[in-house]
């Protein structure tokens, strides 16, 4: 089995949070509907409230303490990325919106990414798609179709008028194994990799007329 790596960036400022909670529940479906599509998956979860005061100190001086630069090389280097935030005044948090200032705005560009929000009501939900969807866009990066919305009626058991929450954490889920499945199936049909068509220890010379022996 292939391994890659999720990095969860959960923006809740509560402990515990519901915020927390919906990004475990992505992302252990995500691992699990990877893992039926024959890839192995580590998750590093990431708590932005645990970073706060890093955050700004490197919003102020343009440098990223020690925790702080491992957070963000761990989205830098993921396969595939969730996040998660609470929404506030009808959008995402600023501590959210603050991490996603002090990365580097060419992070993201191609990487799968699943959105996840929580508010109180479900009068909320479309923030993913006006505010949170936009902002992913913006970076270029692969946000799959399906966000994943959880108002306090879900964690209650009543749920909302759509289809249970976790339904759509599957849903979600499914999507983003998907597109980590295709990257992989891509990477691994490359007709530049000399693997494909070298076969195992053989020499790049030979593509340039024979340069190396044998």
């Amino acid at each position: 089995m292939s391994t890659r790596r999720i990095a969860v960036v959960s923006a809740g400022l509560s402990n515990p949070s519901s915020t927390r909670m919906l990004a475990d529940r992505m992302a252990a479906e995500t691992v699990k509907q990877l893992a039926e599509r024959g890839i192995e998956a580590t998750v590093d979860m990431i708590e932005l409230r645990d970073l706060a005061h890093d955050i700004t100190n490197n919003l102020l001086t343009g440098f990223a303490p020690a925790e702080l630069e491992t957070a963000l090389n761990s989205v830098y280097s993921a396969d595939a990325l969730i996040v998660v935030t609470p929404i506030f005044s009808t959008s995402y948090s600023g501590l959210f919106k603050s991490f996603i200032d002090v990365l580097d705005p060419d992070a993201l560009t191609g990487k799968p990414v699943l959105i996840g929000a929580n508010a109180g009501t479900p009068r909320h939900s479309l923030a993913i798609d006006y505010a949170i969807r936009p902002l992913f866009a913006y970076l270029h990066a692969e946000a799959v179709s399906t966000g994943v919305f959880a108002a306090s009626s879900d964690w209650g058991g009543a749920g909302d008028d759509v289809a249970p929450l976790a339904k759509r954490v599957e849903k979600g889920a499914r999507e983003l194994a998907d597109a980590v499945a295709r990257k992989d199936a891509a990477t691994s049909s490359d007709p530049f990799d000399p693997a494909n068509y070298l076969g195992e220890g053989r020499s790049f010379g030979h593509l340039l007329g024979g340069l190396a022996g044998e």
